[in-house]
């Protein structure tokens, strides 16, 4: 049984995520376009001396997160463990907000050059943003100069975290899109979520409670704060959200305009509740979830301990229901250091950062959140096995691990999903003509990409 597991979840992540979606919806020709250019700064990386990373002096480091408090004490805990493992650095962890908000503070401090930690978290896409600009620190000569085993992460994982054929970050909280469900209410109510797209009418028709047009459950809840949250409904019913051409969009053709056509039905319903995008959101739809106002909510998988720990019912884990394929996402973030650092803080940085993604740190993150092991050999160990024990609700996303996929990478991929999800929330929640609204939509997104 163990040696059977450590194979399939090893094959799995080594080679799965790497794999596209099925004609091309995940825009391989996009991410090849991405992966073309450089990084590392102005200056070229110092030669792999091992040296050169030292740390000589005692320094003071700041680590910029997106952990929301849930997740405060381990942040705490693991902050304390590595000061305490060594004279030289002391870390100082900052929760800056959201990825958006982090990716705005570190393009702001980036800009100004003063104020840059010396490690931040990053949404996966970004990477190719990043490393495009120059933001990023090279790690390749830090991973050959320490010996580090950057081979025992997924290849797919290590893909989305290099750019120009440079390690310009390193995998940290990887996670993926899944649907929680009240279960206790599914086995009283007869009520399974579906596997296939095509069945979600009636699913939804079951799942949701509405009284005189006045919902008293919602059937899910859909985060309208994150494209990534709905982009894979797109994928698998053959939408290329990038083109092979990596400067158009196919987010206007027949199939992208039914799944828009669809959610607003679903919408005016009253079986689908999409949210706004305020700083509230996220935990709004926890506490609806919670409340059990709604069947089931879609959401990170990283959020398993905190539901399973505030409701009063036993907690689903599903896969998105899929189209002619069901693959999903790589979520999360990686770990990076800005370049524009002076080689000390870098130096000091790169230990730290090493910390983080270390085995015996790695499943601490995996038990006390609902994040995903990333190690390869950890899977290996009697620990990987008992993980899945203690969370038997992860079987779902352990059974699909080959369906996961690195993102979207392409320089000007924030700018398109923040056009994407602003239009989305006008067509969920206001009077206006769809098919109008996506038009101008994909002339906004083509502009954006050509730039890029």
């Amino acid at each position: 049984m163990k040696k059977m597991l450590a194979v399939v979840l090893t094959a799995a992540l080594g080679c799965g995520l790497l794999s596209g979606c099925s004609g091309g919806s995940t825009g391989g020709g996009a991410q090849q376009a991405a992966q073309g250019g450089s990084s590392g700064g102005d200056s070229a990386a110092p030669a792999a001396d091992p040296s050169a990373y030292e740390v000589t002096e005692p320094i003071t480091i700041q680590w910029w997160h997106a952990l929301e408090d849930q997740y405060s004490q381990t942040v705490s805990e693991i902050v304390e463990d590595f000061n305490n493992s060594q004279d030289l650095i002391t870390v100082e962890a900052t929760y800056i907000g959201s990825y958006s908000q982090t990716n705005e503070a570190l393009v702001a401090a980036n800009a100004a050059g003063t104020g840059l930690p010396a490690v931040t978290v990053a949404n996966t896409p970004y990477v190719a943003e990043y490393g495009a600009s120059g933001l990023t620190e090279d790690l390749t000569p830090y991973i050959q100069a320490t010996g580090f085993e950057i081979d025992d992460f997924g290849k797919g994982m290590v893909d989305a975290s290099s750019y120009g054929g440079k390690q310009v970050a390193l995998p940290f909280l990887i996670s993926t899109q899944i649907m929680y469900y009240n279960k206790d209410m599914a086995d009283t109510e007869g009520i399974t979520v579906p596997e296939k797209w095509e069945d979600m009418d009636s699913f939804l028709e079951a799942a949701s409670i509405v009284n005189n047009g006045t919902t008293e459950r919602f059937g899910t809840i859909i985060p309208g704060w994150d494209q990534w949250y709905f982009e894979t409904f797109y994928l698998n019913q053959g939408v290329n959200i990038i083109n092979e051409d990596n400067v158009s969009t196919d987010l206007g053709c027949d199939a992208a305009v039914g799944l828009v056509k669809k959610f607003r039905e679903w919408v005016d319903k009253g079986y689908v509740n999409w949210t706004t995008m305020d700083s509230d959101a996220s935990s709004n739809m926890r506490q609806a979830f919670i409340d059990k106002k709604a069947f089931s909510v879609v959401h990170t998988s990283s959020l398993y301990n905190t539901y399973v720990e505030k409701c009063d019912f036993e907690v689903g884990m599903a896969w998105l229901p899929g189209g002619d394929t069901k693959d999903q996402e790589i979520g999360g973030c990686v770990l990076l250091i800005p370049s524009k650092n002076d080689q000390a803080t870098k130096n000091a940085a790169w230990q730290f950062l090493s910390y983080l993604c270390s085995k015996e740190v790695n499943m601490k993150w995996a038990r006390e959140t609902g994040y995903i092991p990333t190690r390869n050999s950890v899977l290996q160990t009697e620990e990987g096995v008992e993980f899945l024990k203690e969370k038997p609700a992860f079987q779902c996303i352990f059974d699909n691990l080959d369906l996961i996929n690195p993102r979207i990478q392409h320089p000007g991929w924030n700018q398109l999903a923040t056009i994407w999800k602003n239009y989305m929330l006008e067509m969920m929640v206001e009077d206006v003509d769809i098919s109008t609204k996506l038009e101008d939509m994909v002339e906004e997104i083509n502009e954006v990409l050509e730039d890029a």
